[in-house]
């Protein structure tokens, strides 16, 4: 029998800035994006601001609408990745098999380290009174032999606790639970089950598997096994790597997109940074796939097969402008857009070489987008840049007039 743990450090971002700012701990406060840029969601709030029925994700607008005096600062995400890397070297005194998920949460297989530090409970507590002496940070802890009713046990009491879900208890503590209440049942995937009558991750439990899959095809089956407690994926050692499958891109823009040309501005510059990415890895794209979202927040993607495999920022730009092309009219602005690079393969993989593909252009584009990646990585981010880029200002994330020194245009 495995005993897997799932840590989450609670309130993360607003616990790691009372650190710092010990007056925090004693007022409504929250870490939320920048409204000049419209990122301006909370991002973590702490038990305080909490009580005003404030939530991770909702706009500040209505956080503050809930609780004028609340306090919000900016994310402060190198001091968060500087702490969270820190908690986890604790975990690896307990375990090399630590799998993070995000920057606060991590899985830790314990089942070798009973003999050495005592069951599952006893680690977890262990765990939890150890970084609040040494961090003053608080987590909670799930103790489960799954991944997934792990996760479901740090959720499942906070803050400061560990919950124990176990063979004998699980259909007790879990299965009263609201289906979203497990890892992978988005809003989409609940809405769907609730239309069926089923509301409960014990319904989900008790459903036939063959009827979820052909609701949900092969996902069917693993909503199956989650619900039942079968699911058996091991905790990865922290030395193993996922295979990279795709690489993406997005942002919010400091204001709606209005047409085309406001869109081909940022796909340049979602491309490039892709294509950068894409270069870093030694690797090349065969789908491009673009997520668009409207001013009213319905969203839809969209992908394309390229005739060849390719790294150039230019390809990948030109095949996500023909999607928007075909798929969307402008009936409302665009709030934020999406480019991302699928169907990876090795850069130096052999390919069929096509009569319509300049090879030699190819290898040209390549030389250059390299040059330019080293040049704006050492001197900044728009240090090297496409003319493209310089026609709206105001469209660019984070703009520093300053930084551009030259550019080239878009081909």
């Amino acid at each position: 029998m495995r005993t897997i743990l799932h840590s989450d450090l609670n309130n993360c971002f607003a616990s790691i800035e009372s650190i710092s700012h010990p007056e925090y701990k004693e007022i409504p406060f929250a870490v939320g994006g920048d409204e000049e840029l419209r990122h301006g969601i909370i991002l973590a709030k702490n038990e305080i601001a909490k009580k005003f029925g404030i939530k991770t994700g909702e706009p500040l607008l209505s956080a503050r609408q809930k609780c004028p005096e609340l306090k919000v600062v900016k994310p402060n995400f190198e001091l968060y990745e500087e702490y969270c890397r820190e908690v986890r070297r604790i975990y690896y005194e307990y375990t090399d098999q630590v799998e993070p998920f995000g920057m606060d949460e991590s899985w830790l297989d314990v089942t070798g380290s009973a003999s050495l530090f005592g069951d599952g409970e006893k680690i977890a507590n262990d765990l939890r009174n150890r970084i609040k002496k040494e961090f003053g940070l608080t987590i909670s802890v799930g103790v489960s032999f799954n991944k997934i009713f792990a996760k479901l046990g740090s959720d499942y009491k906070k803050p400061d606790a560990v919950t124990v879900i176990s063979e004998e208890n699980y259909k007790e503590i879990v299965w009263s639970l609201p289906v979203e209440e497990m890892l992978y049942v988005g809003r989409a995937t609940k809405a769907k089950l609730n239309r069926v009558g089923i509301k409960t991750i014990g319904e989900l439990a008790n459903t036939s598997e063959t009827f979820l899959c052909t609701m949900f095809g092969k996902n069917g089956t693993m909503l199956y096994l989650f619900a039942n407690g079968l699911e058996s994926s091991p905790v990865k050692k922290m030395d193993e790597r996922d295979i990279i499958k795709s690489i993406g891109n997005s942002t919010t823009t400091p204001r709606d997109m209005k047409n085309t040309k406001d869109v081909n501005l940022i796909f340049n510059l979602l491309s490039e940074q892709v294509c950068r990415r894409l270069r870093s890895h030694g690797l090349k794209c065969s789908v491009v796939q673009i997520h668009l979202r409207s001013s009213d927040l319905s969203s839809f993607e969209r992908q394309i097969h390229l005739t060849a495999p390719t790294d150039i920022s230019g390809d990948v730009c030109h095949a996500a402008m023909e999607l928007l092309r075909k798929n969307y009219s402008f009936y409302m602005p665009l709030r934020s857009v999406g480019v991302r690079a699928a169907e990876l393969s090795k850069a130096d993989e052999p390919i069929q070489l096509s009569f319509f593909t300049d090879a030699e252009k190819q290898q040209k584009l390549r030389k250059i987008e390299t040059v330019k990646d080293a040049i704006n990585s050492r001197y900044g981010r728009y240090s090297l840049c496409r003319a493209v880029l310089l026609s709206d200002k105001s469209l660019l994330p984070e703009y520093d007039p300053a930084g551009v020194t030259s550019c080239f245009r878009s081909h």
